[in-house]
């Protein structure tokens, strides 16, 4: 068996990137680590949600060890950087911010946890961070450096296959779109993510899915069950959420795989 390094910016980020990836791994026997940049300390919570003295960062770190614990998680790290906002606000300046870290003190920070789990598989995002967040194109930035550090050779950028985004949308437009107060249209994906073309590895994740939409529902402070996530029939959860995308570094052109462990 292996270890999986999955690296994110923000609590949350795991279940719907990736939380079938990490829940398929760890039933297969793999063990699986999540390391976080941030606490998400900048996200938006609604009033009234969180108790009174209780902080955002606070409240995600409990809500990222219940989905963690809900994917079959075994370890959680966070490299102790602030939530650096969306592109363009003040906070991306702010000292400590993920945005401002020193390239090689993060990588460094990273690399030490994952040499001291020998993994042979690393998850970051993919060069825009699947949407041009600050934090998200820094956990590239870093997660690539990390991995050229600690020698770990498997690196896969976890990404939004658009062309099948818009096509599910597509088709939940001919029976009236999807539900939810946030829901998007397809024209919200036309710089999301990547192209097909360019994507080397799909994982289907159906069989992980309610597993998935659980730990999507245990970051209730930044996913409401009014949110467009899980007000979702199950069907449409499923085409949209039911298998997750990877370009995989240093493979030819036109590779294509359907599993982070193969040949290992």
């Amino acid at each position: 068996m292996a270890t999986l390094v999955s690296f994110h910016a923000h609590p949350d980020d795991e279940s719907i990137a990736s939380g079938g990836t990490l829940a398929k791994a760890a039933a297969a026997g793999h063990r699986t680590v999540l390391v976080f940049g941030t606490r998400g300390e900048n996200g938006e919570v609604q009033d009234g949600f969180l108790d009174d003295g209780e902080t955002l960062g606070q409240r995600r770190v409990q809500e990222t060890e219940r989905s963690a614990e809900i994917l079959g998680v075994q370890r959680i790290e966070w490299l102790g950087y602030t939530d650096s906002g969306m592109m363009g606000t003040p906070e991306n300046d702010a000292d400590g911010s993920f945005w401002t870290a020193d390239l090689e003190e993060a990588a460094e920070r990273l690399a030490g946890i994952l040499r001291d789990e020998a993994a042979e598989v690393l998850t970051i995002y993919d060069s825009d961070g699947n949407y041009g967040h600050p934090d998200h194109i820094q956990v590239h930035r870093v997660g690539v450096r990390a991995a050229e550090l600690a020698g770990t050779g498997r690196v896969f950028e976890g990404t939004i296959n658009r062309d099948h985004i818009k096509r599910v949308m597509l088709a939940a437009a001919e029976t009236g779109g999807l539900p939810g107060e946030d829901a998007p249209t397809p024209e919200d994906f036309e710089t999301f993510g990547r192209p097909e073309s360019m994507i080397t590895t799909t994982v289907d994740v159906r069989d992980f899915i309610e597993q998935k939409r659980a730990s999507m529902a245990a970051h209730a402070s930044q996913i409401a069950d009014s949110s467009f996530f899980l007000a979702m029939p199950p069907d449409q959860f499923e085409a949209g959420f039911g298998h997750e995308w990877f370009i995989r570094h240093g493979v030819p052109e036109g590779h294509r795989d359907d599993d982070l462990f193969a040949d290992l």
